[in-house]
């Protein structure tokens, strides 16, 4: 194919739509290989200046929200956030997460936050496991009605509970045998035996780790 011989170039200070500064700061974050765009780095890949989606978007956190990307640079995040995001890439890699898989999804934050509330990847990996094998792992929920009054624990199993279930597990598919620390795209999940619609409580002993082929599989049905 000919190239052509007449181009269009964006003409200096023509307006810019909030669809065009989204979708550049998207292929910013392509272009990074991550699933966040620190600022400092936008002026390398992006078309516009950093200052342009700032004063647009209100801040440059909320312009990676509309994008769907993760906070470069958020501060004062959870401690529990910090775990809930470490437990979600354990669970999606079927193994203990490395600092540079922080970037990429199922993450949603970067290394950032943890260097500064933990001083060191190393650090944070050390408090989440001490968390996570911690007392309590038991899931309180607030109850309502006369049925659930008499539950143990509420129906989504804590972190610390899904811990301790992936680990008993070994983050394999105890139905097939599945994991995603050997194939990729296997997807873990932590299922009541007895389903809790057939007042199956949410306990260690009544919980076990499915892959979602064989979870969608079982659905409601009690195994004999």
């Amino acid at each position: 194919m000919t190239k052509p011989i007449f181009t269009l170039t964006r003409v200096s200070g023509a307006p810019v739509s909030d669809e065009e500064l989204i979708a550049d700061l998207q292929q910013a974050s392509k272009a990074l290989g991550s699933n966040t765009v620190p600022q400092k780095k936008y002026g390398s890949v992006g078309k516009y200046d950093h200052s342009t989606l700032t004063r647009r978007f209100g801040s440059w956190n909320n312009a990676l929200r509309l994008a769907g990307l993760s906070i470069s640079n958020e501060i004062d995040i959870s401690d529990d956030r910090l775990f809930e995001n470490l437990l979600s890439l354990w669970q999606h890699l079927g193994r203990q997460p490395r600092r540079s898989e922080l970037a990429s999804p199922p993450s949603t934050i970067s290394q950032g936050p943890y260097n500064r509330r933990f001083g060191s990847w190393t650090s944070s990996l050390e408090e989440f496991v001490s968390y996570a094998n911690g007392a309590g792992v038991e899931s309180p929920e607030n109850q309502s009605g006369e049925e659930n009054s008499r539950r143990k624990a509420g129906r989504d199993p804590s972190l610390r509970l899904r811990w301790h279930v992936l680990q008993r597990d070994r983050f394999t598919c105890c139905a097939c045998g599945a994991t995603p620390a050997i194939t990729a795209g296997v997807e873990l999940h932590v299922n009541h035996i007895v389903p809790w619609s057939r007042v199956g409580e949410t306990t260690l002993e009544n919980l076990q780790t499915l892959c979602s082929v064989c979870n969608l599989g079982k659905s409601n049905v009690h195994p004999s």
